[in-house]
């Protein structure tokens, strides 16, 4: 009897070291500041919120990829304010990601406003919405194909979209975080991103994304470090263009899981 009492303790132990670092919910806020050459500077600020419909197991996992490794169906939302000169911006959205039980599949589906208001020029109001359609034929690969859309009081349009996902481990033991995403037709949009993990709590990264529908191609370098396994802080610098204006973009961001 008083084996099988140890036993049961050590295996409580066990059970709860395994799940110690597991959360359900993880909230976000952001700042950012973007200063041009050629007009004034101009300030963002962002909150963000996930829940998770299954704890999320950490196991021994980038912490930053922890949720999409353990494939981890959430809904979330998030709020954006932004400021131009004499203009203001609000940004609301929505959505879910759904990985199929017992199956490789994954769907994803967004909805969401973008509020403009200018000085000096006619307001837009615009409903913004994409869903996909995902496929995972590999531990930590995903691929997926949808539809990206928006419909304001002047214009409508929907255009393909595909991209891809890849987090695994280097032959040295570290880390990588690839990912690429293309939109065609009238928005011709691109994104490229890489991150590499010093150790499974840091992480460094560059990005690219080039939009030909608004004139914007802008290259970024990012570092996130978790300082315990429930908070992180991420910063961020940005060089681009807008038509022939040049800009310096700066971000930080902090997240909590619980």
């Amino acid at each position: 009897m008083k084996k099988l009492a140890i036993a049961s303790a050590l295996f409580s132990v066990v059970a709860m070291t395994g799940t110690a670092h597991a959360y359900q919910a993880e909230i976000g806020a952001s700042a950012g500041l973007i200063d041009p050459d050629n007009g004034s500077s101009s300030g963002s600020f962002g909150v963000d919120g996930t829940y998770y419909f299954n704890p999320v197991q950490t196991r021994n996992a980038p912490l930053a990829e922890a949720a999409f490794l353990d494939r981890a169906s959430n809904v979330n939302a998030h709020y954006a304010y932004k400021e131009a000169g004499d203009d203001e911006e609000n940004n609301y959205g929505a959505g879910v990601e759904f990985f199929v039980p017992n199956s490789d599949f994954y769907l994803s589906g967004n909805i969401g406003r973008q509020d403009v208001e200018q000085r000096y020029g006619r307001d837009r109001d615009t409903t913004l919405y994409s869903a996909e359609v995902g496929y995972l034929p590999a531990p930590g690969f995903l691929v997926a194909a949808g539809l990206k859309g928006y419909d304001d009081d002047y214009d409508d349009g929907v255009d393909p979209t595909v991209r891809a996902k890849y987090v695994t481990q280097l032959s040295n033991g570290k880390d990588i975080n690839l990912e690429a995403g293309a939109s065609f037709g009238d928005l011709d949009e691109y994104n490229l991103a890489a991150d590499y993990f010093i150790d499974k709590s840091f992480s460094v990264g560059a990005d690219y994304y080039s939009n030909d529908l608004s004139d914007v191609n802008e290259f970024g370098v990012n570092v996130r470090k978790f300082f315990t396994p429930q908070v992180s802080l991420e910063g961020s610098v940005g060089f681009g263009e807008i038509g022939n204006n040049d800009y310096n973009k700066f971000g930080v961001a902090a997240k909590y899981r619980f």
